[in-house]
């Protein structure tokens, strides 16, 4: 690693931004969206760890949903970082950090059934969306217009995805129980 620094802005600082939100204002809207990009982050480990581990007569299917679900988070946790940059934030991107800002309880290291492993992503999804929902009122109340919208738009999503977990973990199923 390089030794020489140079640092052009320090974490937990806000900077200026084009957008013209006032400081005290961006303050709350980074702290609050550093702590969606936590809790994605928890989140996409989690489902990928689910991907990697899922077995069993629908496993092909639960496999790809797990899939699309953690790129579509992975994907969305880059946006709010771009998000927070753009207004003058520093995005989380240490594990330390990441860890600490997240709101979210993570699995443990061990593999469980299939049906435990999506009820705790079902969990977490339920957690993210309540707060989504307290960040958005909050850019709305504070006047950043563009971040609520960001956020409501990947709400769509999380429920989405939540709602498909839901799903997956109904009584209904044409595999009968080996016991």
């Amino acid at each position: 690693m390089n030794t020489q620094k140079s640092v052009r802005q320090e974490a937990g600082t806000v900077g200026e931004n084009p957008v013209r939100l006032d400081e005290e204002k961006t303050e709350q809207i980074i702290e609050a969206l550093n702590t969606d990009l936590a809790d994605a982050y928890v989140l996409y480990h989690q489902l990928h760890k689910h991907h990697w581990n899922v077995e069993g007569a629908e496993f092909r299917d639960i496999h790809v949903f797990l899939q699309e679900a953690y790129e579509a988070v992975e994907a969305a946790a880059d946006e709010i970082a771009e998000r927070l940059q753009a207004i003058g934030g520093v995005p989380h991107a240490s594990m330390p950090a990441l860890t600490e800002a997240s709101t979210v309880e993570p699995e443990d290291e061990d593999v469980y059934d299939v049906r435990t492993s999506l009820a705790n992503d079902l969990e977490m999804y339920g957690d993210i969306i309540e707060s989504y929902r307290e960040h958005i009122e909050l850019a709305e109340g504070l006047g950043d217009h563009a971040t609520a919208h960001m956020l409501r738009e990947q709400l769509i999503g999380v429920e989405e995805h939540a709602h498909h977990l839901e799903h997956y973990l109904e009584d209904d199923t044409l595999v009968t129980d080996a016991a």
